[in-house]
C-alpha cells in the first residue's frame, strides 16, 4: 500500500502519497491512488525545469565547460553531475528512472480529466542557494560526499529502495545530514517542505491529491497546520531567490592574500630578505605543490599538472581568480571535449569510471580538487609560517 497521509483542515482533506523517487512500486501505487481518489487537483514534486528534463531531455552539446568555469561555476556544476549520478546509480538497481512516478502521477491525471500543478520550487534556485549559504569547506565536503556516492558504484536493491519509504530509515538519514551538511540539509529539505505545503495549500480544489518523495511528507504536514491556524504566511518569495555572498564570504578572498603578504612582510623586517624568500618557496612548495598533486590524482595533463603548480599561488594571491581555474582551462584546451562526451555525459556519470573518462566531468575533478588540496595546503600553511616568526 502507499504511504499516504490524510490531513483535513476545515473542508479542505490533503492527500500526501509519500513516494521512493527511483520505486517502480511507488509508479504503480500513485497511479493506482490517483484513480481511486478521483481528488480535485493533483500536485507533483516537480518544477517547470526538471519536467521538461524528464519529458524532453537535456541537451548538454550547447554546454560550454570553459565558459562555466571562467563564469565561477564549476563546483556548482560538479555537485549537479554528481547529484544526478547518485539518482542515476539508484534508478539502475530498480529499472526505474528518478522522477518516473511523478509523471505517471501527471499521465494519470491527465487520463482522468483532473487537473495538475508543478510545485516544487525550480532546481537550480535549490541548488545556488545551497551553494551560497556554504562556505568553501562545505562546499568541498558536499561535492566530496556526492562524489564518494559515484564511487561506491555498488547498486541500490529494490529492497531498500522501497526502505526509502519508511519514516525511521529517513529519519536516519535527514539526521546524518543535516549533523554532516546542515546549511544544505535546510534548503534541500527544511525550505522545500514550506515551499511545496504553500503551493499545495495555494492550490484549488477541495481534495488535492500531492504526489512527494516520503522525506517532505511529515514536515508538509506540519506547514499545512501552520497555515490552517494562520500561524505563517504561505508567501514564499524570501526562499524563491539566491541569496547574495555574505559579508565573511566578501572579505575571505582578500583577507588569505592580505595575510600571506603580512606574514612574509613580518619576515622581512625580522630576520631579513633571505629569510623571506625561504618562507615564500616554502608557501610555494606547500600549495602549488599539493595543486599539481590534484592535478596529477585526476591523471590530468602533465603540461595542466605544470600550470597547477604554477598558477596556485598567483591565484591564491588574486581574489579574482579561482585556484583551479587555470589548471581546468588548460585540461579544457588540451583535452577539448568531443560531441560524443557530451552526447554521453548521463551514461557516464552513472560511475566513477566514467567520471574519469569523460572530458567534461574529468575537466571538473580536475578543477575541483586542484583547488580543494590548494585549500588545504594554505590551510595549514598560515599557522606554520607564523610559528617560523
Amino acid at each position: 500500500m502507499p504511504a499516504v497521509r490524510r490531513i483535513v483542515h476545515g473542508n479542505r482533506e490533503f492527500i500526501l502519497v509519500g513516494t521512493a523517487h527511483v520505486s517502480p512500486e511507488s509508479v504503480r501505487e500513485v497511479q493506482e491512488t490517483i484513480e481511486t481518489e478521483r481528488p480535485d487537483r493533483v500536485c507533483v514534486e516537480l518544477d517547470p525545469g526538471r519536467h521538461g528534463s524528464l519529458t524532453k531531455g537535456s541537451d548538454w552539446r550547447a554546454l560550454d565547460i570553459s565558459k562555466v568555469l571562467k563564469q565561477g561555476k564549476g563546483f556548482l556544476l560538479l555537485a549537479n553531475l554528481a547529484l544526478s549520478s547518485f539518482q542515476r546509480r539508484m534508478g539502475s538497481g530498480s529499472g526505474t528512472k528518478p522522477g518516473a512516478e511523478m509523471l505517471a502521477a501527471v499521465e494519470a491525471a491527465d487520463a482522468a480529466g483532473i487537473p495538475w500543478s508543478l510545485c516544487d520550487r525550480e532546481v537550480q534556485v535549490t541548488l545556488r542557494r545551497a551553494w551560497t549559504m556554504s562556505g568553501l569547506w562545505g562546499k568541498a565536503k558536499l561535492v566530496a560526499s556526492l562524489l564518494s556516492g559515484v564511487a561506491g558504484g555498488d547498486e541500490v536493491s529494490p529492497e531498500e529502495i522501497e526502505k526509502l519509504k519508511e519514516q525511521n530509515e529517513l529519519d536516519a538519514m535527514l539526521a546524518e545530514l543535516a549533523d554532516y551538511l546542515p546549511s544544505v540539509k535546510k534548503v534541500l529539505i527544511d525550505e522545500r517542505d514550506r515551499y511545496l505545503a504553500a503551493k499545495i495549500w495555494s492550490s484549488e480544489g477541495a481534495r488535492v491529491l500531492a504526489v512527494v518523495g516520503a522525506g517532505h511528507a511529515a514536515g508538509i504536514e506540519d506547514w499545512l497546520g501552520r497555515f490552517a491556524r494562520g500561524e505563517e504566511s504561505t508567501d514564499v518569495s524570501e526562499i524563491d531567490t539566491v541569496p547574495g555572498p555574505g559579508l565573511f564570504s566578501k572579505i575571505l578572498p582578500y583577507a588569505l592574500p592580505a595575510a600571506l603578504v603580512a606574514l612574509f612582510g613580518a619576515s622581512f623586517l625580522r630576520s631579513g630578505a633571505l629569510a623571506s624568500l625561504r618562507m615564500l618557496g616554502f608557501w610555494v612548495l606547500l600549495n602549488g605543490g599539493l595543486a599539481a598533486l590534484g592535478s596529477a590524482l585526476c591523471l590530468a595533463h602533465p603540461l595542466t599538472i605544470l600550470v597547477s603548480f604554477v598558477s596556485a599561488p598567483v591565484a591564491t594571491l588574486n581574489p579574482l581568480v579561482g585556484v583551479g581555474l587555470f589548471a581546468g582551462l588548460t585540461e579544457a584546451f588540451i583535452r577539448k571535449p568531443s560531441v560524443a562526451d557530451f552526447e554521453n555525459l548521463q551514461d557516464d556519470i552513472a560511475s566513477f569510471r566514467g567520471f574519469y573518462r569523460n572530458r567534461v566531468t574529468h575537466i571538473l575533478l580536475v578543477f575541483f580538487v586542484s583547488t580543494l588540496l590548494a585549500a588545504i595546503g594554505n590551510f595549514f600553511a598560515i599557522p606554520l609560517l607564523a610559528g617560523t616568526l
